[in-house]
Parts: C-alpha cells; structure tokens; sequence
C-alpha cells in the first residue's frame, strides 16, 4: 500500500510540471503513525511557505512556513467552514459536534500551495487555506497576541505625549474616538479633555464607549471625604495602589474618573502599569511570576455603614494569564481588601510571600509611578484590569464622580472601529 502512495506522489505535480531537485522530509513517527508515510512538499511555494505534512493515528502534522502544527481530526472536522457546516453570514457553526465520530479519520488529504483538503469517511470535503490554519491553530495562537500594548514607566508615559482627546471630537466623531481608544488600549489609561464638570456629562461621555455597570456603588456616584461606605476611599487619606473590585468574581473592566471640584491641597492621582512591573518580576523571577498566577486567593468587601450591607468575596490569582501563552490579562492587587490566606497549603505560603514581594517592590519603584492631578473638565479612563491607581492625602472639598465601565462593551466598540482589541 505505502509503495502504491509513493508512486502515486511520485506522478504528482511536482513530477508533472517538470520540476526537478525535489526534496523528501521525513517527519519523526510515534507508535500511532501510518509507518513509512512520505511527506509531501510543495516545491512551487516559495521556501518560507513550503508546506509538508504526515497523517498520524489521531492526528495530522503539518508544517507551513516556521509553524509546525499538530491538528486533531476530530478538531479538523468539527472547524469545518462549508456551508453545510458553517454559517458564514451569522458567523455560527451549523455542525453538531456531538454527532462527528471521535474516532473519525480523513480518507484523502491533499494539500496544494494555499489550502489543504480533507475527504472524511461520508464522502463530505473540508478545505482549509494554510494562513487560516496558522491563525487558528494552538501552535499559531501561541505565537499570537491578544492584546497589543505599550508598557510604561512614568518616563516612558511621558516621553510618548499621548495626546489627550477634546470632549467634542470624542462625543461626535469616529476619529476622535478610534484615537481614544487606540491610547487606551495601548497604554490602559485615557484621557478626555473639555468635559463639563457635571454628573450627567460625565455619564454621557462613559456611554459613549460602553454600557455603565452597575455595582453596589450604584451606577454613577459621587466620591466624597464623608465616609459615607465603608471604604477607605472616601476619606482624606492617602491610599497606596491598587485594583479595584477584587472582591467581585470578575473585577471591573473600566474605571471612570472626573474630579469635579476641589478646594484645598494634594489629591493627586497615582497611576501605576501593572503589567510592566509583573513583566520584570518575570524577567527577574520567572519562578515568582508563575506562582503569583497559579495560587488562587480570597478578596473581600465587608460593609455595614447606614443602610449598606455588603459581604462580598471573589476568588483568583494575583496575575491572571491566557495558558496557551502565558499573555498577562488581569492583574488582582489590592492589599486593602486581601482576605485571610486560606486557600494556600503551608509549603507555599511562604513562596507566596516572596513572590508578592517581589511584585509589590516593583509596583512601588518610584520610576514606574505617573502621578497626575485631575482637575475639573479632565476625565480619565482608567483599564482595571491592567492599571493600579492611588491617590495621596489631600485637604479641603474634593469631590469626583465616576463609573464603571462593561469591559466587553469597551472592546466591542474598538473592534467595530478596526481596532485589535
């Protein structure tokens, strides 16, 4: 059978349009594989898209400029993109996966310079175009990124001059919008110049980008030294950085900023990229980075003030990161709402505490602190999940009002104006 395939390849293209210096690969075999079987190449494609492949007992390996990928039949059927299989004008697959065979293999496979075809047991053909392919494959998202951005110290924030947006272009137009959100997603912080200094102005400009989230704050609230929740926000103090909302299940995705009167000294704002410091514990201390993403921990929000009663808790690692490629996507920090350390066995504790020193050293590097003072008319849009934010003791009347943002509803407006979000 294998020398019937062999002659079969040998009349092939590469026989038939006269090609000659054709070159065999042989791809290692596991104790699964079809012995012997020859991988075919594509001398017509140019060298860094020359595509060879191998059937295995489960599995098809395939190699297609410097991605080598490993697809699962089974994974092969169910992506299928014809249209018995796929909808392509809802985007939605047709196929029921629970009907496609686990055992199922391809009858045929060809590949030709842009696609690979497959012919299953029950006569149906899938093609694949080998770009889509290294996309989508794990081996080709591992090498992708989710979320393009700039790390930033306090230096670098500043020697980039992010423009801020006018209030007006940001409301009315596609360019200043796309202009704002592309600084956010960059750099996880935004600024929108020329807002008036009003509660409802302010809600009108989060709208603009998302739908408010609701909370136990409310949905757009006032921030005053009243002491009003039980939260160490509302007070005069200075408070160290932080994440907000660690103690919901999913911490919230935008935080809105804009001070609408102050009568007194300090209450700058301090703003700190998380990610660039988890990035040097991670070039410093990978051991420590991996730990920091791997322990869950408890965080709590206990309140009983007026008419307020609140036991919150969300569960999760400190540096939260996508497996296929360790991309960091959350960060978990706040020292004020950590709730007793109890989901960690004794023989970790103590890395743990290593590990988050090592973060926290980081996170307070006095380089890697931008501190802004926010002043009437100057909204700020702060990326919870990326960016910790503090504020140093002030005197006086200070008040801000603010939201919180629905992070798919962000993202969802930058991907329909172009944005990779």
């Amino acid at each position: 059978m294998w020398f019937q395939r062999l002659a079969w390849l040998l009349r092939g293209p590469c026989r038939q349009r006269g090609i000659t210096g054709r070159r065999w690969s042989w791809l290692p075999q596991d104790s699964g594989s079809i012995l012997a079987t020859p991988v075919r190449c594509h001398p017509t494609a140019t060298e860094s898209a020359q595509c060879v492949w191998q059937l295995h007992r489960d599995h098809l390996e395939l190699r297609y400029g410097n991605t080598l990928m490993r697809l699962d039949f089974v994974w092969l059927r169910d992506h299928c993109r014809s249209a018995s299989c796929y909808n392509a004008k809802t985007n939605q697959r047709s196929l029921d996966t629970a009907s496609v065979d686990l055992a199922i293999r391809p009858q045929a496979v060809r590949v030709d310079e842009t696609t690979l075809f497959l012919t299953w047991p029950d006569g149906h053909v899938t093609r694949y175009g080998l770009e889509w392919l290294v996309k989508n494959s794990y081996e080709g998202q591992k090498q992708q990124v989710m979320h393009p951005r700039i790390l930033w110290n306090a230096d670098i924030y500043r020697q980039a001059q992010v423009p801020s947006v006018d209030c007006r272009s940001f409301l009315e137009t596609d360019e200043g919008l796309k202009e704002f959100l592309q600084n956010f997603l960059l750099y996880g912080i935004a600024f929108v110049e020329n807002v008036t200094p009003t509660k409802e102005d302010t809600e009108i400009l989060a709208e603009r980008i998302s739908i408010i989230r609701e909370t136990i704050y409310g949905r757009m609230w006032y921030f005053t030294s009243d002491f009003s929740r039980g939260d160490t926000a509302y007070t005069k103090l200075a408070l160290d950085r932080h994440t907000d909302t660690t103690y919901f299940q999913e911490p919230c995705g935008i935080q809105v900023f804009h001070c609408l009167k102050h009568e007194g000294t300090g209450g700058r704002t301090l703003l700190v990229d998380g990610f660039h410091a988890a990035e040097q514990v991670l070039r410093q201390a990978p051991e420590h980075f991996q730990l920091l993403t791997k322990v869950p921990l408890k965080h709590e929000y206990v309140e009983n003030v007026g008419g307020c009663h609140n036991h919150m808790i969300g569960v999760g690692p400190v540096l939260n990161v996508y497996p296929w490629n360790n991309e960091l996507y959350l960060i978990r920090y706040n020292n004020y709402d950590r709730a007793v350390i109890n989901t960690v066995p004794h023989d970790v504790v103590r890395r743990w505490y290593h590990a988050h020193r090592a973060l926290t050293a980081e996170l307070r590097r006095p380089d890697n602190e931008l501190w802004v003072k926010l002043k009437p008319g100057k909204a700020l849009f702060v990326d919870n999940w990326r960016v910790l934010h503090g504020r140093e003791a002030f005197t006086g009347y200070r008040q801000l009002c603010g939201c919180y943002l629905t992070r798919d509803d962000v993202l969802n407006t930058a991907r329909l104006l172009g944005l990779q979000a």
